[in-house]
């Protein structure tokens, strides 16, 4: 199936969304958007979609988004992929505040770094396991009440990770390339050094990032990592039940 071009410079976010949802009601999920400019909602609540963006979406990214692939030629603005499902996102450079706000689903690769509370309420039910992958750093309160799935956190070029990770924690891992620990972790954060077995369950998110991206998967996966997770004894955890 032929790729449609859409070229978003000057246009109206409504406009724009709603010449998508034309395309995927006709069954032509393969898409471009070039010249986006900071429209917001592309791909909310959509399934089937294959979309390619140049340029800069604007907030809530592929909120609710629930399958296929979104790769985004430059950076993202806040809330992407708000409260995901499914599906595959692929950005080429950073994302903003609140990415993979309450995800439920679904993968994100960003090359680049986030800014605050990245995955807060991410969560995990069933079948549905969220998974984030940054390859910068990150703002203050990364994981911030997290209920399931992973975040993996490489800062390839030395960057910061901010104050406050985990905090509320009650579910889910993360994962933080090298041995220096995030400024004030709170209490009820367990931390330790990540063992080989640890690392397995990331395999397959660093392999995916290098094929994106580049770099040398087995080098990163040779590297030390911490491991947080909620302490056994936190009280957030009394609270909530994976199944």
């Amino acid at each position: 199936m032929s790729v449609t071009v859409i070229d978003a410079k000057g246009m109206h976010f409504q406009t724009l969304n709603g010449k998508i949802r034309e395309l995927l009601d006709s069954g032509n999920g393969d898409i471009q958007i070039d010249n986006c400019e900071g429209q917001r909602y592309i791909g909310a609540g959509r399934a089937g979609l294959n979309l390619t963006i140049n340029g800069t979406p604007g907030n809530a990214l592929g909120c609710y988004l629930n399958g296929e692939r979104i790769l985004v030629n430059g950076n993202a603005q806040d809330a992407t992929g708000d409260t995901m499902s499914g599906g595959t996102m692929i950005i080429h450079g950073t994302s903003g505040d609140a990415t993979g706000y309450g995800m439920r689903g679904g993968k994100m690769f960003i090359r680049g770094g986030v800014g605050y509370r990245a995955g807060i309420h991410m969560k995990q039910y069933r079948d549905l396991f969220p998974q984030i992958i940054v390859g910068g750093g990150t703002g203050n309160f990364l994981g911030e009440y997290m209920a399931g799935g992973i975040l993996v956190v490489l800062k390839l070029n030395g960057e910061k990770i901010g104050r406050f990770t985990g905090t509320g924690m009650h579910g889910g891992k993360i994962f933080i390339r090298g041995s220096e620990l995030p400024p004030e972790i709170p209490k009820q954060v367990a931390v330790s050094k990540a063992t080989r077995e640890n690392l397995a369950e990331i395999e397959p998110l660093i392999r995916d990032f290098t094929g994106y991206f580049g770099g040398d998967a087995d080098k990163l996966l040779s590297d030390e990592y911490i491991l947080l997770k909620p302490d056994s004894n936190n009280p957030y955890t009394q609270l909530y039940v994976n199944n």
